[in-house]
């Protein structure tokens, strides 16, 4: 399996269709995004100087939004860190697998939307960094 890489993340602008009474911006699965929606969840009321995060997926992808308000995405391969400032509804983090995140500096009222490619499964993270070091070493 090809070692993930920070630089495989990437913003993406979401379609904006304008309205006399408001935006809409609709994300279909396979053409929107690279891949079909399985899990939806929701970051809210985080209390401020909290994070959120902290592990890796081994095989989960997903689009991380900022639907309300602002937070910032740490990622890290173990080699290079980026940060990502969310702030636009219209825009997503394509996050790959294999990379460490973390979510901080949320904004009061802010919510984190995250779609994604997997159903809830416990055997696909990784939570100790150290140990996501270790997996990154043996999965090139």
């Amino acid at each position: 399996m090809k070692r993930s890489s920070v630089y495989d993340c990437s913003m993406i602008e979401l379609p904006i269709n304008h309205r006399e009474r408001g935006n809409i911006t609709v994300i279909e699965n396979d053409i929107t995004i690279s891949f079909a929606v399985r899990r939806i969840y929701y970051l809210y009321d985080v209390p401020g100087g909290e994070s959120r995060g902290g592990h890796a997926h081994k095989t989960l992808r997903q689009l991380i939004i900022a639907a309300s308000g602002s937070f910032d995405v740490i990622l890290n391969d173990g080699i290079i860190k980026r940060i990502f400032v969310l702030n636009r509804p219209y825009q997503g983090l394509l996050v790959t697998p294999g990379i460490w995140r973390e979510l901080d500096n949320f904004s009061s009222g802010s919510v984190c939307l995250v779609l994604a490619s997997q159903e809830y499964d416990v055997q696909d993270y990784i939570r100790e960094y150290e140990e996501f070091l270790t997996w990154e070493k043996n999965d090139i």
